[in-house]
């Protein structure tokens, strides 16, 4: 569990005025204290987690301002100043002619065990990306991880350290970076700049980068991915689809741009002729939302997941959290916005219903929440007796996806009521909606004749690509022939099914032959 190791409550409260800083001494919890706020003509308080409370019954005058400006380092134009070998934080609110009239002096905190929770992405050397609200310890997790790679992996470790926040105010860096090295930056302006120069000149391993805001930031992190080096940073946003929505930033994730698509190319897909697509790959591999010290989703392949999401799939975080005995679990998230609720087993996730019966009757199968075109494409595929039907009333069954199932809308609850069969998808992909209706359908497919199915196909796929013309498969059912040339596909080789049922089987292939 995280543990704090440094705190620098006293330096700062020596830096305010005595009437400010004894009530603060006095509190029980002052540890706890995580700033101390003085606006002119307000009374001081101070904020802990929580609540605030009030630190004197008179007000804030100019001369506590300039009491506390006399005793920090100078102000950068981005109005943050700090106090030497400390990781404290003071932060002006100016007038319109440049007067100062408040301060939040943000209390520093050296943490260590912060990164334990994702301990195995950061020693995987894969460049990765924080998000989360303010104030939920996206800086103090990177310091915690320019330590660990510095120290405990001894890699050359160099932090662009924009407002001194990560190593501290002052020429010699905190110790809470270990051996990690820091390059300050002169003006918020050219943090793009140093982040190219770390890599010219010093020859790191990692890069460590606070707040990637402007698209210059953007291009240099892009830069640094290219040339091989780690970069562990924070963004602006909360969740990776805030990430994707913002023009400046969507580029730390590959970017997003319109394609159109051809005719066949578009029935093929089960999509529009206008689709997103992802322009390029991610700067980051690994994109960490960290809700707090304890509980983090953690998405593993970037690239994957854009795609997913621009397919319309919700996107399926893993959510590790600490309990309160400090052991770490790792739960499967249906979506960000649900990934901050204790984990639970939903019904959704249960054995499904009785089957519906395959046969000469045809299965009127009532979509919520689905892709019908990709459905509909689908059931072409197997070839089975299933009828895609708007009307909740003629149905024999329903389909829709988790997010929906979890949220009961009225058309679900109806259906229960009706005792429907409701089948829950785990995506809108077709290889999803494939297996649901071999599912529904109760088609004769045992898991392991499917996974020695997909063995056979991807020794087929070796041999072609090591150089064989054609690699012919044995006979299967239409659900299983569409798993294999899905696989086929994802090698960039040809595929064709051949023969007669019941011995209709794959033929894999690199180049259309006889």
């Amino acid at each position: 569990m995280p543990r704090v190791v440094g705190n620098d409550l006293e330096p700062l409260l020596s830096a305010v005025p005595p009437r400010i800083a004894e009530p603060v001494r006095a509190l029980g919890d002052r540890d706890s204290v995580l700033e101390v706020v003085m606006d002119l003509g307000r009374l001081p308080e101070a904020r802990l987690p929580g609540r605030e409370v009030i630190l004197s019954q008179q007000e804030v005058v100019p001369d506590d301002i300039d009491y506390v400006v006399a005793r920090i380092s100078a102000f950068g134009e981005d109005n943050r100043a700090g106090i030497e070998r400390t990781l404290n934080r003071i932060s002006a609110i100016r007038n319109r002619v440049g007067r100062i009239v408040g301060l939040t002096c943000r209390v520093g905190r050296a943490v260590f065990g912060t990164i334990d929770i994702v301990s195995d992405i950061v020693e995987s050397g894969k460049s990765i990306l924080l998000l989360g609200r303010p104030g939920v310890g996206k800086t103090t997790m990177l310091r915690e991880v320019a330590r660990v790679l510095a120290d405990d992996f001894r890699k050359r470790v160099v932090i662009v350290d924009t407002s001194n926040e990560i190593a501290g105010d002052g020429d010699v860096p905190h110790p809470a970076i270990g051996r990690a090295r820091r390059m300050q930056v002169p003006t918020p302006a050219l943090q793009h700049a140093v982040m190219i120069e770390a890599v010219e000149n010093h020859m790191p391993e990692v890069i460590v980068i606070d707040e990637i805001g402007t698209e210059l930031e953007a291009a240099a992190a892009r830069t640094i991915a290219e040339r091989g080096v780690q970069l562990v940073g924070t963004a602006h946003g909360n969740t990776l689809e805030n990430l994707m929505l913002n023009p400046t930033l969507s580029d730390l994730v590959g970017g997003i741009q319109t394609v159109t698509l051809g005719d066949e190319e578009a029935r093929r897909r089960g999509t529009q002729k206008t689709v997103l697509e992802r322009k390029a790959p991610p700067t980051f591999n690994v994109l960490i939302e960290i809700q707090s010290w304890e509980r983090v989703a953690v998405h593993e392949n970037v690239a994957d997941v854009v795609d997913s999401i621009l397919r319309g799939q919700p996107p399926a975080a893993e959510l590790r959290y600490f309990d309160a005995e400090g052991n770490l679990h790792r739960e499967r998230a249906l979506h960000p916005e649900q990934a901050g609720q204790a984990p639970r087993r939903a019904a959704a996730e249960a054995p499904p219903p009785a089957r519906v019966l395959a046969g000469t009757h045809r299965t009127r199968l009532y979509p919520y929440g689905v892709n019908t075109g990709r459905l509909e494409h689908a059931v072409r595929e197997l070839e089975v007796p299933v009828e895609i039907t708007k009307d909740l009333g003629s149905a024999d069954a329903v389909v829709t996806l988790r997010n929906y199932y979890r949220r009961k809308p009225s058309p679900l609850r109806d259906a229960e009521a009706r005792g429907l069969p409701v089948y829950v998808l785990k995506s809108n992909t077709l290889l999803n909606m494939q297996q649901s209706l071999a599912n529904l359908l109760d088609l004769d497919v045992p898991p392991d004749e499917v996974g020695d199915a997909i063995s056979e196909a991807e020794m087929a796929i070796e041999h072609v690509l090591a150089g064989r013309d054609s690699v012919e498969l044995t006979p299967q059912n239409a659900y299983v022939r569409r798993i294999q040339h899905e696989l086929a596909e994802r090698y960039n080789l040809n595929s064709r099914s051949r023969g007669k049922e019941p011995n209709r089987r794959v033929q894999i292939f690199r180049e259309e032959n006889g």
